[in-house]
């Protein structure tokens, strides 16, 4: 420096990038960059969306736990609408196809990059089977949903049945079959896992009386599916009695005789 001062390096540095050639595009260059960027995006966007690079090879499907329902029932309820580019996969479609098989509850759907398409199910699970006036057993799971029919009831679960009084049937515009099957099934699904191993029958004789056939030939009076909550933690305290009737149609006032 003329002052005799010795340089700072970061002026120097400053300095000389203020005097450094910059690089300037002319408008064909802009262009030219312009054009290239969007066939890049174009070739990118032709190779997921429209072509077979990025097909779908295979449906991976989880959470299925016995053979009432398969994999290849799965994919087959999915059928063509899984096929194509899986970038092209409608999968709000897909996830209803799914949910509507019978015993499906819930489907989740989504894109394993880069060839599968996966599918989560949550199967329904019976709580109570339903005797029909044929014999048939249906199975309904704890909303109420029926989903199958069979012969025999599955094993562990309590046999819905419908005897009704006289008074039930006159007053069947009121309340109707489908209802107390309805009431009944609430109530199987609310009993403890203690109780439900034991049960083997639900008597619907009115919408007011509930029977509950237990395992051994003792009986549980539940009266109403109101309360189930409540009646079932009732229920648990007084099977520490010996007894063969209980009766918990009125929670706050339960019964053990026999």
């Amino acid at each position: 420096m003329a002052d005799g001062r010795l340089a700072d390096p970061l002026e120097e540095e400053l300095e000389a990038e203020e005097h450094a050639p910059r690089l300037r595009l002319s408008r064909r260059g802009i262009v030219v960059l312009s054009v290239l960027g969007a066939a890049v995006v174009g070739v990118l966007a032709w190779l997921v969306f429209f072509s077979s690079v990025l097909d779908v090879r295979d449906v991976a499907v989880q959470g299925v736990t016995d053979d009432k329902l398969t994999a290849d029932q799965v994919r087959e309820a999915i059928g063509g609408v899984g096929d194509g580019p899986l970038a092209r996969v409608d999968l709000d479609v897909v996830r209803h196809r799914v949910e509507a098989i019978p015993r499906v509850a819930k489907a989740e759907v989504w894109r394993g990059w880069p060839h599968t398409l996966e599918v989560k199910v949550d199967q329904r699970t019976a709580v109570a089977a339903v005797k029909g006036d044929d014999g048939q057993f249906t199975q309904m799971d704890a909303s109420g949903v029926s989903f199958a029919t069979g012969a025999a009831p599955p094993a562990g679960v309590p046999v819905v049945e419908l005897r009704l009084s006289q008074q039930a049937k006159d007053v069947d515009g009121v309340i109707s079959r489908s209802q107390l099957v309805q009431g009944a099934v609430a109530v199987a699904a609310g009993l403890p896992a203690e109780v439900a191993q034991r049960a083997g029958g639900l008597l619907v004789h009115s919408y007011d009386d509930i029977e509950l056939q237990l395992s051994g030939g003792a009986t549980v009076r539940w009266g109403s599916p109101e309360q189930n909550d409540r009646k079932a933690r009732v229920l648990l305290a007084l099977m520490n009695q010996k007894g063969t009737n209980y009766d918990v149609s009125a929670p706050d006032a339960p019964a053990v005789s026999g």
